[in-house]
Parts: structure tokens; C-alpha cells; sequence
């Protein structure tokens, strides 16, 4: 049987992605000061898987040069992380941590000895204790002091940072700390979502503002986590017209104001109408969110989301949510990762790259993120130790395979980024799921050992392909 060779455009980019409030560790060392998830964790450490909180994380501040040898062992020729707000600038405004400096700068510049491309974000989810106290992305003061810290990093990193990201899925602390109750502050209440997430975008364009001022030589984008949402039938037109509705609020509300600079129109109606646009938007707002526009964008794909026509009314009374005018639909017989409990549906990699195209001027991206989390994987170590995670090369295999088909018909990928490394601490999951290509012992002084899918990603790197 011949074999078919999936091979990558030239320079394409083989890494990974992680965050600094995930790996780094040392929350209370080196002048850092706690942000949302280190108070969170003191209140209501129950929410936490096993009680697992993030002071600890997987040890990258203590153990970032050993990592770094580890990504270059297993094929890296990128890695992003981000530069935690809380380390750098502990009280979020006011003076920068010298110590944090030297952190960042020690990383970067060995991650470059080892010939891997930095990618830096700004924002993953860690809003500084001292900023939400004073109302977070609620407050405008908020929106500039990120502004001035990004300002910060450009100049500190910025001549060795050549890709730098304003954020990090910025619609997941828009849905958990205001919406649906699984990042602090805990808030339930749509009007308010809508302005925080308002004022992330403004904060965002800032950011690519304050960059492209400096004229440092790089590029400037985002990450967004494009969840592809498919009707449960083509052929009902109410079904077709709720996963539209459904995409307008998850997808194209942060998607067209970072790449096309404007808000949808059809989102502002619907938002109209049940009285839920944000109450500050300034026309300021709307010129800076328009001129500044990003170079490339990171894609982030995990699983579809299938939605139906909304079956059974809303109680009138009810403060309106995006998912009363949609329901969830399970797909009979779809693929799953039975460890999480998330349909794989590799395709959608490929449509998601193909919206890309057609709607927004192929712009470069990258996919950002893209990865199978398993519970309980030390079932599959062999007589040696090591995890022999085929199932994780499987699951790459089979996404790249769609983003080959994607790149062959003109979409502009130059780059793929596995969620993770090594494993690391996953919020309110802790460490209940694995990514990494790296396990971590977090019972044994963060001991490292590569995967067999470690090993792996090697010859993906090293080939630029993979052949089957």
C-alpha cells in the first residue's frame, strides 16, 4: 500500500503553547503578587480539582532551562507563553519588578539559544488581585493600566519578541467570571459580560496600538478560541438560523472587531433588543478599535459545538443569555475523547482555516492551541515509565491532516502549536486532564519524562510532515 506524505510549507512553526499562571509556579517568590486565581483559591479551594491550586503549578520558574532543552529535544522551533501582569507590574500599575525583568529575559534569551521562536502573550486569564478589586475590565482605569503594561513589555522584550499576543482566548473570562460561574469574580450578569468584553477589545486595540508605535520590527495579533458551531440540520432553516446566532455571540464578537475592526451589525440589533449592549462605548472606542487592526491570528481548536433551534421558552422573567435563543444538540454517534468528554471532529479544523480564507482576507494565523486531555494516563505507561500516548498522535495526525488539505487550497497557516508541552495546571481542572508531550510528576519534585508523543513531535519537526 502506498503511503500518503503530508509535508508542511517551508519555515513552517512546530511548538507548543502553555501560560505563566499554568507553569511558572513561584507565585509567592521573585516580588509577584497574587492575581484572581491565587485569591480565588484562598476562598473556595473546593472548586479546585483535588484542592489543587496554582501556587505551585508545573515549576517553569525553577525549572525553565531544563524545559527549554526538552522543547528543542522534542522538535520545538516556537513555544508560547505569557508574561504573567502580576509579576511584572505586582500592583498592576506603578513600578516594574526588576526581578520578574530578569526572569523574563533569562527565558526568552534561552529559549533563542536553543532556537526557538519566543511568542509572548500579555493576557491568560490573570487578571491582577489589585486590578479586580478595582473592578477589573469593568473599570477604564483598568483597560489603560494594560495598556501601560503592555506598553512595558514592548519595550523590555520587544527587541528579541518578535510575535507578541494581546490575549488569550479573551472570550473565556467573559463567559467564566460573568456569565456562567467558573472564573472569579463569579458574577452572573449578560449586560455586564457585554462590557467587559467591550473593554477587553478596547484594551486589546490599544496594545496593537501602543506596538505598532514602537516600530520594533515584529508582528502584533491575538488568540482567539474559534469553536466552529454547526446546526444539527442543514436542511431546518431554524436550526441553521440558531447555530448563526450562536456564532455571532461566541465567534464573530471578538473575531470582526480584531480583524475587521467593527462590531457585526446583526449582533448589535439582537443585543439591542433584549437590552444588553454595554452602557459605556465611547466613539473613541470605535476609532481605536478600527485603526488598529492585528498582523496574524492564533487559532485555538479543541472540539466543535452543535446547536438546535431553541425547543422550550425562557421564563420572561429570566436575565437574558445568549443560549436562550439556542439550545446544545449531542450528535448520535460522534467521535469522542471519552477521557474528557469531548467530541473529536478533525474537520472542523479544516472549516474553521477556510473561514479564515474567505471571510477574513487570509490573514496569516497559526493554530494556536490544539490538544487531547486525558484523565488517569499513568493506565498507559509501558515496563519503563513512559506514557505511550498513540492516542495523542492519533489526534494530531488527524487534525493535521485537515489543516494540510486547508494550506494546499490557500489558507495562509504558517505554524501549529500542540496545547501543551509539558503538563501543566489547568484552572479549576487542575491537574485532572493531561496534555502535555512531557508528563510531570507533581508528587515527585516536578519531575519531567517524555511521552512517546514527545519523541514523536520530534520527527514531525525534523520532517516538516508526517507520512501514512
Amino acid at each position: 500500500m502506498s503511503k500518503t506524505t503530508y509535508q508542511f510549507p517551508t519555515g513552517f512553526l512546530w511548538g507548543s503553547a502553555s501560560s505563566g499562571p499554568q507553569t511558572e509556579g513561584g507565585a509567592d517568590e521573585g516580588g509577584r503578587k497574587p492575581s484572581i486565581w491565587d485569591h480565588w483559591y484562598s476562598l473556595e479551594p473546593s472548586r479546585f480539582h483535588n484542592e489543587v491550586g496554582p501556587t505551585n503549578t508545573s515549576n517553569f520558574y525553577h525549572q525553565y532551562k531544563e524545559d527549554i532543552a526538552l522543547m528543542k529535544e522534542t522538535g520545538h522551533n516556537s513555544f508560547r507563553t505569557s508574561i504573567q501582569w502580576s509579576r511584572l507590574i505586582p500592583d498592576g500599575i506603578g513600578e516594574v519588578n526588576e526581578e520578574a525583568v530578569e526572569f523574563y529575559n533569562r527565558v526568552i534569551d534561552e529559549l533563542i539559544a536553543n532556537g526557538i521562536e519566543p511568542f509572548m502573550n500579555l493576557f491568560h486569564f490573570d487578571m491582577p488581585m489589585a486590578m479586580q478589586e478595582m473592578g477589573g475590565w469593568e473599570n477604564r482605569e483598568v483597560v489603560d493600566a494594560f495598556a501601560s503594561f503592555a506598553t512595558a513589555c514592548f519595550e523590555l522584550f520587544g527587541d528579541r519578541v518578535k510575535h507578541w499576543i494581546t490575549f488569550n482566548e479573551p472570550i473565556v473570562p467573559v463567559e467564566g467570571g460573568y456569565m456562567y460561574d467558573f472564573h472569579y469574580p463569579n458574577i452572573v450578569d449578560f449586560k455586564r459580560a457585554a462590557q467587559v468584553a467591550h473593554h477587553t477589545i478596547v484594551a486589546h486595540a490599544l496594545a496593537v496600538k501602543s506596538y505598532k508605535s514602537l516600530d520594533l520590527g515584529g508582528k502584533i495579533g491575538t488568540v482567539l478560541n474559534l469553536t466552529p458551531f454547526y446546526p444539527r440540520s442543514k436542511d431546518n432553516a431554524a436550526d441553521v438560523r440558531a447555530a448563526h446566532v450562536a456564532d455571532l455571540f461566541f465567534t464573530r464578537s471578538f473575531l470582526d472587531p480584531m480583524l475587521k475592526g467593527e462590531y457585526p451589525k446583526e449582533l448589535v440589533v439582537i443585543m439591542r433588543e433584549y437590552d444588553v449592549l454595554p452602557a459605556d462605548v465611547r466613539d473613541e472606542d470605535l476609532a481605536t478599535i478600527k485603526e488598529n487592526i492585528i498582523d496574524f491570528i492564533g487559532l485555538n481548536y479543541y472540539q466543535p459545538r452543535r446547536v438546535k433551534l431553541k425547543e422550550h421558552a425562557v421564563h420572561p422573567d429570566a436575565p437574558f443569555m445568549p443560549n436562550h435563543l439556542f439550545d446544545n444538540y449531542e450528535m448520535p454517534g460522534r467521535k469522542m475523547n471519552v477521557h474528557r468528554g469531548w467530541e473529536i471532529c478533525e474537520a472542523a479544523i479544516y472549516d474553521m482555516a477556510m473561514d479564515i480564507y474567505h471571510h477574513y482576507g487570509n490573514i496569516p494565523f497559526y493554530i494556536a492551541e490544539n490538544g487531547m486531555g486525558v484523565e488517569g494516563e499513568e493506565k498507559f505507561k509501558n515496563e519503563a515509565g513512559n506514557i505511550e500516548d498513540d492516542y495523542r498522535i492519533a489526534f494530531i495526525k488527524g487534525h493535521l491532516k485537515h489543516l494540510h488539505r486547508a494550506i494546499e487550497e490557500g489558507a495562509n497557516c504558517f505554524g501549529y502549536h500542540l496545547w501543551t508541552f509539558a503538563d501543566n495546571w489547568s484552572w479549576m481542572n487542575a491537574y485532572k486532564n493531561r496534555y502535555g508531550l512531557v508528563e510531570v510528576d507533581i508528587n515527585d519534585g516536578f519531575k519531567r519524562r517524555v511521552k512517546k508523543s514527545g519523541r514523536w513531535y520530534k520527527e514531525l519537526s525534523d520532517n516538516n510532515g508526517f507520512s501514512e
